[in-house]
């Protein structure tokens, strides 16, 4: 090549250079892990539920909540939560509840003493995600043995009304006007139900994504963001059609929450990644990066105060051998690794 070709195409590369929007990659969100808090007790775990605004991080784990301050002091915990998998607060009622799997019921607490006040037994099998809806000023359990949503009036802790919805489900999330999203994990669906006649009204089958998990939505933009574990994907849904707006590429998620005035939501993957995707507008998001956490962090709770992640995990061991029964075993967790990190700026 010439010297004046040389040129040429330099100056053509500068150019395009110049035109082409900023890579999403370089804007990042800054985010590292900061802090570490140990929990001391032995089981597993599932959702996590930060309460920025009494700083409190409530932690399911094994058959009981640990709760923890934002600073990782120790401040109690509600025993007698077999299986439990989420936590959902009613802060007007001074009420806590969890969502016990095994056990088939929901546990009331007092949000001031952690103090166990009631257990509620479901006319459901194994109650999973739970959330108050304060919309309808209901606490709904997404029930993944008997299928459906489970509605409890939190004042009188009597269940209301259930819905059918047909397959498994994982998380719920309201709109705020009356409509509850749910994550349909078997059919790879969100189901569109009204919170005032406990009816279905519709269903969306998700484009570009399956065995959906981890579930948020921006009420501004009326948009779902749904964490897609078997696909490694996030969906960005319109809520009101069904049609993906958006989806990049995530890892093995469980986890997904959304912060709306950062208009950040964040995917958490059991690799050990949280995938940071940024909404720029209601039809245009951008993928800013990977921020690095820990192995098997694949839940995720955020303080909307401060803006800050807070993901439960372990220490492993190495996996079994695969059998014809258990062909993807999983490893074991070494004894007292459970902890909580925090991740933030």
């Amino acid at each position: 090549m010439n010297l004046i070709k040389r040129y040429a195409v330099a100056l053509a590369v500068l150019a395009a250079a110049a035109t082409a929007p900023i890579s999403s990659q370089a804007q990042t969100t800054g985010f590292k892990v900061l802090n570490d808090y140990k929990i001391n007790s032995p089981g597993g775990w599932d959702y996590i539920l930060v309460d920025g605004a009494n700083k409190r991080v409530y932690v399911s784990h094994g058959s009981q909540v640990n709760v923890i301050s934002t600073t990782g002091d120790s401040l109690g915990y509600i025993p007698k939560t077999t299986g439990v998998h989420g936590i959902a607060l009613v802060h007007s009622l001074n009420k806590g509840f969890t969502s016990n799997g095994r056990a088939n019921s929901v546990t009331v607490f007092d949000l001031k003493t952690l103090t166990a006040t009631g257990e509620i037994a479901l006319p459901v099998k194994n109650p999973d995600a739970i959330f108050y809806d304060d919309f309808s000023k209901k606490v709904i359990t997404c029930d993944g043995g008997s299928h459906d949503l489970c509605f409890i009036d939190p004042a009188t802790e009597k269940v209301v009304g259930t819905v059918q919805l047909r397959e498994k489900l994982e998380t719920a999330v309201s709109d705020g006007k009356g409509k509850i999203f749910v994550n349909g994990e078997d059919n790879s669906t969100v189901h569109v139900v009204d919170a005032t006649t406990l009816k279905e009204i519709t269903s969306y089958k998700i484009e570009g994504g399956s065995s959906p998990s981890g579930l948020d939505i921006d009420r501004k933009t009326n948009r779902l963001f749904i964490g897609c574990g078997d696909s490694k994907t996030m969906v960005v849904m319109d809520a009101s059609n069904g049609k993906t707006v958006a989806k990049f590429p995530i890892g093995r998620t469980d986890g997904l929450v959304f912060d709306p005035q950062l208009k950040i939501a964040y995917a958490s993957n059991g690799e050990g990644t949280i995938t940071a995707v940024r909404e720029i507008n209601a039809d245009k998001f951008e993928l800013i990066e990977n921020i690095i956490t820990e192995p098997g962090a694949r839940t995720i709770g955020i303080d909307l105060v401060t803006h800050h992640l807070y993901l439960p995990t372990a220490k492993f061991g190495p996996a079994p051998a695969a059998t014809t029964e258990n062909p993807r075993p999983r490893p074991s967790m070494l004894p007292g690794s459970f902890h909580v990190i925090e991740v933030g700026k």
